[in-house]
């Protein structure tokens, strides 16, 4: 019986919500087919079921959120018996109540004992939580398994137990504050228990840079990072969808409406890229969990890869002409006939699709090249499967369905990418260096197409270019094999009819 799991659709994902199952207990399936679609803290992926034979059981169902690795269903033979325990799914972490982080050992004070309240890490990949609000208040009495305050993490709104009996002597962090998980919140203890020095007579004031939450008027909002961001590009209020589909009314991104003006009472949203202010000054607001994941991703490239760049300036005389006669037959852009010589120039050349696993060398048959699509939160990149197997034609029509569908939320073959394609010169930009986004090898940064004077045996005449920016991972390619890899590509678009 094969085992599905939870996929890790990235290098930062540790867990994920199945939004829906696209076969049936005891449909055939093939190991390429698409089992069913994955919400990440990033985007909606879909995942293949990678064996082939008849799906036996669906363990975890649509709307439950399980880490990566968790066995999801049972591929099999029809007349394989279904291993005892499979029946129960694993629980939803999203929508349990969170236990209070382990604190120290009580401290002895004047009169009795004082216990520590620390924020608690809910979930893996949690470093920070918003307390969204206290439920009791200084002074009450609380027992060890009740809801004592509400904590908003990068993915969904957690109750917190209080973790001890005893009365809940001070409030430390108030609502609306943003702090590190094991961080001190409050104190819990003997009604007659001195407080420590320095706490009794410290005001409760929310800190200079957090932004209270805004809550609903039945309670806190619970929504998926996809739901939350969609809203966001959509100007819809998602305290006016109501209950969602997920776990506890969660809301997630199939619950929203397709438009702004099919919500009567959705206000426009303000541009993502502009910092809010208010009498001039600036703002502070909180990293989403997309940008949290492009700067975790973009720092441990330039941490643990050691970069080297080449450059090289190719005459694109011909190509512009190519691809305007090709554009009169179908849409297609420049950046496809670089598509498709970086994929011809990958398969020639190994070490552009291989990458180190641990103490390993993994050498990739497929030519999967990754399309960087901007968006106002951040970079996402869709991959292009067999990119070196496509028409100029397919390749085009590949590429533009990948950013549409990327812009939506959706990022398909997310992870699965060799190379990287990043091209900014429809803004003009001449030349940039890029990151390697790993584990990949390298990266390919595409400058605008500009008139130049070119210089040829000391003759002169107009003509075009176009400069790319190669960054490589040292520790799998070399400096010969990068600059006969450039070499190559520079052939293969200025004689560009070798890419039809």
């Amino acid at each position: 019986m094969f085992e599905v799991q939870m996929p890790q659709a990235g290098q930062s994902m540790e867990e994920g919500t199945i939004v829906r199952w696209l076969k049936s207990e005891g449909d055939k399936v093939q190991s390429k087919d698409i089992l069913f679609e994955v919400e990440t803290d990033k985007a909606v992926v879909e995942v293949e079921a990678g064996h082939d034979g008849i799906l036996r059981k669906i363990i975890v169902p649509p709307g439950q959120m399980v880490p990566i690795r968790t066995k999801v269903g049972l591929i099999g033979n029809a007349n394989e018996p279904i291993p005892v325990g499979s029946d129960s799914p694993a629980p939803d972490p999203a929508v349990q109540p969170a236990s209070v982080a382990a604190a120290p050992a009580p401290t002895a004070a004047s009169g009795g004992t004082l216990t520590d309240v620390l924020l608690p890490q809910a979930g893996q990949s949690m470093e920070e939580g918003t307390i969204v609000r206290w439920l009791k208040n200084e002074g009450d009495k609380v027992q060890a398994k009740e809801i004592l305050l509400e904590v908003e993490t990068d993915k969904a709104v957690v109750e917190v137990e209080a973790g001890h009996d005893g009365t809940l002597r001070k409030i430390l962090v108030p609502a609306g504050t943003t702090v590190p998980v094991r961080t001190r919140i409050a104190l819990i203890g003997d009604a007659n228990a001195a407080l420590p020095a320095g706490i009794a007579t410290t005001p409760v004031k929310p800190a200079a840079t957090a932004a209270p939450a805004t809550l609903p008027p039945s309670g806190p909002l619970k929504a998926s990072p996809a739901a939350r961001k969609i809203a966001g590009e959509r100007g819809i209020d998602l305290a006016s969808v109501g209950s969602g589909s997920g776990p506890n009314g969660r809301i997630t991104s199939r619950d929203l409406p397709a438009t702004q003006a099919t919500q009567a009472k959705a206000a426009p949203a303000a541009p993502a890229s502009a910092p809010a202010s208010v009498n001039g000054q600036a703002t502070r607001r909180r990293l989403t969990p997309m940008r949290k994941a492009v700067a975790r991703n973009l720092l441990a490239s330039k941490q643990t890869i050691p970069h080297f760049y080449m450059q090289l300036t190719v005459n694109a005389a011909p190509l512009s002409e190519l691809q305007k006669s090709e554009k009169s037959k179908y849409q297609c852009s420049l950046n496809d006939f670089v598509t498709k010589a970086c994929a011809k120039a990958i398969r020639e050349f190994p070490a552009f699709r291989s990458r180190i696993e641990n103490d390993e060398m993994v050498e990739f048959n497929d030519v999967n090249i990754g399309i960087a699509v901007g968006m106002d939160e951040g970079l996402v990149v869709p991959v292009v499967l067999g990119a070196d197997t496509l028409s100029i034609k397919d390749l085009a029509a590949e590429t533009r369905r990948l950013a549409q569908s990327a812009k939506t939320g959706k990022i398909e073959n997310m992870g699965k990418g060799v190379f990287t394609i990043t091209n900014l010169g429809m803004f003009g930009i001449e030349q940039f260096t890029a990151i390697v986004n790993p584990p990949e090898a390298a990266i390919m940064a595409v400058g605008t197409l500009r008139e130049t004077v070119v210089v040829q045996d000391g003759a002169m005449w107009p003509g075009k270019v176009m400069t790319l920016t190669l960054s490589a991972d040292h520790r799998v390619v070399d400096g010969l094999p990068a600059a006969k890899f450039m070499a190559r590509l520079k052939e293969l678009l200025e004689t560009p009819a070798q890419l039809l």
